[in-house]
């Protein structure tokens, strides 16, 4: 995609900041020049050393190496980021073969069970902090295959905040806490993380996925993976074709609403570790179906957007998803800082036939993660850990080291060699072999394409692709976020990207945050176009209408109907729901019938957040004494306001009332099981406007 030849100028120097940034010679009057650590002045900050634009990243970029290098080492012995992961072992099997594009076993042989280990992870939080938070999600894979380990390392959102791995360090310094305060911990909503978004156009894109309701997952079970950048297969006679590599949920997508995640936070940290776990020891083993996008050079040419982009999708309406196999969890880890800890990843990690491209992140990250690993795990023989090493024979002449398990035999430890006949050899006939790219031409510098200049036009996709309610959701999480920052400039910068992305966007906004009048809008570094919208990157439309894998409580205390209990409780069990039950006290209720039905939990300490949808079986008498509960009309407060199903008896409903409950299509009778049954798989977002105050 061509560009005007003073765009290009701009674009390719440290003036792309964008609106809300310093004009470049006034900003430098007011700072000292940034250096390395060896004082040599820094030009460009911003764009790692490439060959040529669109080359690969050079291994002689000594700024970038230094400033990552320094970035991975500053966590001992946690993660820098996706610090706080819930992990589990399982399988993938493939079921379309790719045996025209790629030679890798895995992609290519059908039918046999691979074994792989799933690490999911928040963000921005340290170890210790909760699991429901606004934040993108690590979808981390790590796949045992015969040919060696494949590590497909991605987030649970298909695009990132910038386009150069230059700049990852600077993304989290701002993200993490703020380093005078040490605080706030594990939440976007602060001065430091908006200040440096409000000044990379490139992250606007990013930014409407982490305000949508993508980043507050019900669970990780029912959350899409993305790979993120365009890879290549490469088939035996050589020839390369670009892929994309998706996971989508057997359980299909679902999400909570803010109001429900913040007191999920209070009730239970480890809300998302605990809901996988148990569906593990229930046998409801999560899965995911593994899909790819696959598109040749001559169609990527024609696409409007550069794929190599990392803040860019390809959207699923212009090359279709091709469903190849399915991956299943099915074991917890037996020993969690042994595998959910010490497990590395790293996307350098693929089997032959899988290879890399130019998008400057993935080169980036090719070199992060193994750097990274050498210090968090304590040096060169990471690899060596059980839930590191490969499943298949390996062999090599790499000695000694920190933390060396094995025992290498015999006095070789080089190659080639004529002194011992069982020294490993390179092997060309099944050995790795990458991809033979033509080299671009071009200038070396610390250069982007032009093609990666347009920041805002899948931004504007995605917001006008998603229904009214997620719109709503996502102009309020920014004026929620917004409302936090201290620093009006940022604000005000911030409002004024918005005002490009979506003129009604920017403006809701605004009156939310009170900004009058208006910023004038960004000044865009190309025209910002009106692409088609895709549907496939909504939430509430493509909600799985299923109780399989829900969770509905039903609240019983002593005195209530047996067979009432008995019968709903059948009824959500034959749908595949997990049934959980809840009473005023942890020793459980003593039914009508005599019988004493056990609690999984008791009601002060069960808060209705925990659950899909709500039930009540109660006396009149239970119903009356619970009428001055705050715990017991929070309870269905809290369930009607997150719009779930309630189904109550006629003693509940008084109860109720009493919570300020207005009766609507979505609470029904305890006899009606049929319709609670119904409900009870969607929300009731008709609700919604009665119940809160959106943006």
């Amino acid at each position: 995609m061509p560009m005007p030849h003073a765009i290009r100028e701009t674009f390719d120097g440290n003036d792309n900041i964008g609106a809300g940034g310093e004009p470049q010679q006034q900003a430098q009057a007011n700072h000292p020049p940034l250096t390395t650590q060896q004082g040599i002045v820094v030009a460009d900050n911003q764009n790692s050393l490439a060959d040529a634009k669109h080359g690969a990243t050079l291994l002689e970029d000594f700024i970038l190496r230094e400033k990552i290098t320094h970035f991975d080492h500053e966590r001992i012995p946690e993660r820098v980021v996706h610090a706080r992961g819930s992990a589990a072992h399982g399988y993938f099997v493939l079921t379309d073969s790719l045996s025209g594009f790629t030679t890798a076993k895995v992609l290519t042989e059908t039918g046999r069970r691979i074994p792989v280990f799933a690490r999911f992870s928040t963000v921005a939080g340290g170890a210790g902090s909760v699991d429901t938070p606004r934040d993108v999600r690590g979808f981390a894979v790590k796949l045992y295959t015969e040919e060696g380990n494949w590590d497909l390392v991605g987030n649970n959102i298909p695009v990132f905040f910038i386009q150069d791995a230059m700049k990852f360090p600077d993304l989290v310094h701002a993200l993490k806490m703020e380093p005078d305060r040490a605080f706030p911990q594990a939440a976007p909503a602060h001065d430091t993380f908006w200040d440096l978004i409000s000044l990379m156009p490139e992250s606007m894109h990013m930014v409407m996925w982490i305000m949508s309701d993508r980043t507050l997952p019900r669970s990780l079970r029912m959350m899409e993976g993305f790979g993120i950048h365009s890879f290549r297969l490469v088939n035996a006679e050589g020839r390369s074709t670009y892929v994309k590599f998706h996971w989508r949920p057997a359980l299909g997508v679902q999400s909570t609403v803010w109001d429900e995640a913040l007191k999920l936070q209070a009730a239970d940290n480890d809300y998302h570790r605990r809901d996988l776990f148990e569906a593990i020891e229930a046998g409801a083993f999560p899965a995911w179906d593994l899909c790819v996008q696959l598109f040749t050079e001559e169609q990527a040419q024609t696409l409007p957007f550069d794929h190599l982009d990392p803040t860019k999708i390809i959207p699923e309406e212009l090359i279709a998803l091709r469903r190849i196999g399915q991956m299943v969890l099915d074991r917890w880890p037996d020993n969690f800082f042994a595998e959910t800890e010490q497990v590395a990843f790293c996307p350098a990690n693929v089997p032959p036939g899988i290879d890399f491209t130019n998008d400057p992140l993935l080169q980036g990250r090719l070199f992060s993660y193994l750097d990274t690993q050498l210090l968090r795990l304590g040096g060169p023989n990471f690899a060596q850990l059980p839930i590191n090493a490969p499943q298949c024979p390996f062999a090599n002449n790499q000695r000694d080291g920190h933390m060396q398990t094995q025992r290498p035999h015999g006095r070789v430890a080089y190659e080639p060699s004529s002194l011992q006949a069982d020294s490993p050899r390179a092997c060309r006939a099944t050995g790795f072999r990458h991809f033979a790219q033509a080299a671009p031409t071009g200038t070396k510098g610390r250069l982007r394409p032009e093609s990666f200049a347009d920041h805002y036009s899948q931004a504007r996709m995605f917001y006008r692709s998603q229904d009214t309610v997620e719109q709503s959701h996502l102009a309020s999480a920014l004026v929620f976020e917004l409302s936090k920052v201290e620093t009006a400039h940022v604000r005000m910068a911030m409002v004024s990207h918005l005002l490009v992305i979506d003129e009604d966007l920017g403006k809701r906004v605004a009156q939310g945050l009170g900004i009058s009048p208006l910023p004038r809008p960004a000044e865009p570094a190309m025209p910002v176009l009106n692409l088609d919208p895709s549907p496939a990157t909504t939430l509430i439309g493509r909600m799985k209408h299923t109780l399989e894998g829900r969770c509905v409580a039903i609240l019983a205390d002593d005195g209530s109907n047996a067979h009432a209990i008995a019968k709903l409780r059948g009824a959500l069990q034959a749908e595949k729901a997990m049934v959980r039950i809840v009473a005023p006290k942890i020793a459980g209720a003593r039914l009508d019938d005599g019988s004493l039905l056990a609690a999984h939990g008791h009601l002060a300490g069960s808060p209705s957040a925990q659950f899909d949808a709500v039930a009540a079986v109660l006396t009149p008498e239970s119903a009356e004494r619970l009428c001055m509960d705050a715990d017991a009309q929070a309870w269905f407060r809290d369930a009607f306001v997150h719009l779930k199903a309630i189904a109550a008896c006629e003693a509940t409903q008084a109860l109720m009332a009493k919570a300020g409950i207005t009766f609507d299509e979505g609470v029904f009778s305890i006899d009606d099981t049929d319709a609670f049954l119904e409900g009870a798989k969607t929300r009731f977002w008709s609700r919604e406007p009665s119940v809160r105050s959106l943006a």
